[in-house]
């Protein structure tokens, strides 16, 4: 990846040339020495308009033609938390055009400010509507610091999720979903199958029976790759992501209100795949398994119905409950074809409840695992990586509440309450228990806009999971070492 895809950052040679202005990094703890920084006449116009130097506030310095010079406060890793890229969010949207360099203090890894800075500069495509400007005009562009290219890779990874996510369902069904992971996967070295048809009916019997009621055909993606410094023992990673391209919740439909949001029902496949991106683009020495289950749920005569059974990969039966809790349906077939391949690692994720919604917010990723371990390396990662989830239980006296009279299981609760867990549960049936695993279940979406984090779809936990990986894996990239 080069940073000339992003038309916000500039080479780190431009740096040398003249009018390149400088973002001052300042901690709050700090203050008192922006005298030495940007001058005493500077300092004085700061404080006088009442920088305080908390994270994220910007203070634009005048000089004798028009800003001379930016202070940002900034909170570093040294104050007692993990610096927050999302703090730089604000930068390119309240910069004055031209070329900036930004000087950061001990506690803030260049890697940081940059991330923080392309996130807050993305833009949701136009969809065919004109631009106001060409890309790279008239826009703030950031100086790359050195070792601030590593931010640049995160941040391409996000943004490719981002752009699928915010894509128009009519734009991005099954198959274009499925185009899109070999476009992003195949000039990386990954061998991309697509799996259809009578093949996927014959291996994914769920995923045909949630696909049936729409014109647009299931598919499900299968990427392998190995890493240049992996060799036949280097651990396996399994990734799965449900990629239902639009959820119309098939016969129990969904209220209008409900409905509005679901192209982003694609969100744990858009996430998984951005994650491999950035496994293949850091070159991680392990071996790599995606699947994507690509569908949509439609309603018609051919559409599943509420109490039909359908016969799973795995032999266990299913009984619909309901057909809007079809993500699950989605996923299993996909659980027990990964866990085949014996994976040191399994994580999947999914746009999967309103429940975990109704219990953490939209912020929060709810992450279940039976592995304590590997719960504990995740949360920790993300809490390093100001990209944090929330643990919620695998509890076992939930899981009678899947009963059904017909079949081995319902895919949904019999209770209206524990959505999230009983959700968890049913998925747990097609996870052989030799087999570390984590579930993630996301929103994908943000509702309105923060500094970094504009409204539309977002790619939570790639991060968190990126740096965990290295943990649970005992393995290192380039960027670490």
């Amino acid at each position: 990846m080069s940073i000339e895809e992003f038309p916000c950052l500039l080479p780190p040679t431009r740096g040398r040339r003249a009018g390149v202005r400088t973002i001052h990094a300042l901690p709050q703890a700090e203050l008192g020495t922006l005298g030495e920084r940007i001058g005493a006449t500077g300092a004085a116009f700061a404080r006088d308009t009442g920088f305080q130097a908390r994270p994220g506030e910007l203070a634009l310095i005048p000089g004798a033609n028009g800003v001379a010079a930016a202070v940002l406060g900034v909170r570093t890793g040294a104050d007692g938390g993990a610096a927050d890229p999302f703090q730089f969010g604000g930068l390119a949207g309240s910069l004055p055009p031209g070329a900036w360099k930004i000087a950061l203090p001990d506690g803030v890894a260049p890697a940081t400010a940059v991330l923080g800075f392309c996130l807050g500069a993305y833009r949701m495509p136009a969809f065919g509507r004109a631009e106001a400007s060409p890309p790279g005009k008239d826009i703030a562009r950031l100086i790359v610091p050195a070792g601030g290219g590593a931010g640049a890779e995160v941040a391409h990874a996000i943004r490719l999720g981002r752009d699928l996510i915010n894509t128009p369902p009519n734009l991005m069904g099954p198959a274009e979903l499925a185009r899109a992971a070999r476009h992003m996967l195949n000039p990386l070295g990954a061998r991309v199958e697509t799996v259809k048809g009578r093949d996927l009916a014959r291996a994914y019997p769920t995923i045909a029976h949630v696909g049936a009621g729409s014109a647009r055909a299931p598919k499900v993606v299968i990427a392998r790759w190995q890493g240049s410094a992996a060799g036949p023992d280097a651990p396996l990673l399994s990734l799965v992501g449900k990629g239902v391209c639009f959820d119309t919740g098939g016969y129990d439909l969904k209220q209008p209100s409900g409905m509005l949001r679901m192209k982003k029902d694609m969100g744990g496949a858009a996430v998984m795949l951005s994650l491999a991106h950035l496994i293949l683009t850091r070159d991680l020495p392990i071996r790599l398994e995606l699947r994507l289950g690509c569908v949509e749920n439609s309603v018609s005569g051919e559409a599943m119905r509420p109490s039909d059974v359908v016969v799973t990969r795995s032999g266990l039966t299913v009984e619909i409950g309901n057909t809007d809790a079809e993500g699950r349906l989605v996923l299993c077939d996909l659980l027990t074809d990964a866990c085949a391949a014996a994976p040191d690692l399994l994580i999947d994720a999914a746009t999967l409840t309103g429940a975990a919604r109704v219990a953490l917010g939209p912020d929060l990723p709810a992450l279940f695992s039976p592995d304590d371990a590997v719960a504990q390396a995740i949360l920790e990662a993300g809490t390093a990586q100001c990209d944090p989830l929330w643990r919620l239980p695998l509890w076992d006296g939930y899981a009678d509440w899947l009963r059904s009279p017909v079949a081995d299981l319902n895919n949904v609760s019999a209770k209206p309450m524990a959505g999230s867990v009983t959700a968890a549960l049913f998925l747990r049936n097609f996870v052989k228990t030799d087999v570390r695993w984590a579930h993630i279940d996301l929103y994908g979406w943000n509702d309105h806009y923060k500094p970094g984090r504009p409204e539309g779809g977002e790619t939570p936990i790639l991060r968190a999971v990126y740096a965990s990986l290295l943990r649970i894996l005992n393995v290192a990239d380039r960027v670490s070492h």
